[in-house]
């Protein structure tokens, strides 16, 4: 009887077998987001029957408007495989499972709006709120400093300017403002490098405080950012290359997948 079904065609040449999957995949991959806007996804097996065995030709997965754990913002990303080993049985149940880990190549959106909310989010607050590393302590006679009021503008070239505030815990903000150079480094950290430090909107009186704030503070985000805490179950991100076009930050790469993530 399946073998039968896996034969059956709609009216736009796409077989029973393709469609369920379709379906059961976008359902699941659907639900690993706290919100989207849109999820497609596409399976392509031939001849069908392979699909009986498990076996698809390529998984491709397109979505817009992704939300990743309640503050992550992703416009754009794309996964697409080869040939990938699945458990049809699951299939048949409403699940997508792998017999076997996989890659795909990937292709990652940040908007430069995204990227501000995500520095709004606990996970990235989390460390850089009440630090004591020397460098800091030294300024602020021995407090913890917090940096608040985190933007970032994406500029050409893989620069770009931040902007934020550092709260001495003695009723005193510093204001910081610097461009850097963004990249990759062992295809999982994002770095920022070569911090050109701008004191145009500094106070004189506050200048020299905030030089040295400036250069603390691209250290701590060039050692904050690590993709393996921001990937989904089962997923790990590694990238090759990123880019700023606008005000987008695109990243090109690939997903090593283990498994399909449960949902969050």
């Amino acid at each position: 009887m399946l073998g039968g079904l896996t034969g059956l065609k709609d009216s736009q040449g796409t077989d029973w077998g393709e469609r369920m999957l379709n379906t059961v995949a976008s359902q699941t991959i659907r639900h690993l987001f706290t919100q989207s806007e849109s999820v497609e996804v596409f399976v392509r097996c031939y001849p069908s029957s392979k699909l009986l065995q498990g076996s698809i030709d390529s998984f491709k997965m397109s979505g817009r408007g992704l939300v990743i754990r309640k503050d992550f913002l992703v416009e754009e990303m794309s996964f697409e495989t080869d040939a990938v080993a699945i458990d049809f049985g699951a299939v048949m149940s409403g699940k997508l499972k792998l017999k076997q880990p996989t890659q795909a190549i990937a292709h990652v959106v940040l908007s430069e709006a995204g990227i501000n909310q995500a520095f709004n989010a606990k996970l990235v607050t989390q460390h850089l709120v009440n630090l004591t590393i020397p460098s800091l302590t030294a300024i602020s006679g021995g407090e913890p400093v917090t940096f608040t009021n985190i933007q970032v503008e994406l500029l050409a070239e893989n620069r770009l300017r931040m902007m934020a505030k550092a709260d001495l815990n003695n009723g005193e903000l510093i204001p910081l403002c610097m461009t850097m150079a963004v990249a990759v480094e062992r295809r999982r950290r994002i770095s920022f490098k070569d911090p050109k430090i701008e004191l145009d909107t500094v106070p004189v009186a506050q200048r020299e405080v905030s030089q040295v704030l400036g250069i603390a503070f691209a250290e701590i985000l060039d050692n904050m950012v690590d993709l393996d805490r921001f990937d989904l179950d089962g997923v790990k991100m590694r990238l090759n290359r990123l880019e700023t076009e606008g005000k987008k930050l695109i990243f090109s790469g690939y997903a090593e997948i283990e498994r399909i993530p449960r949902n969050p």
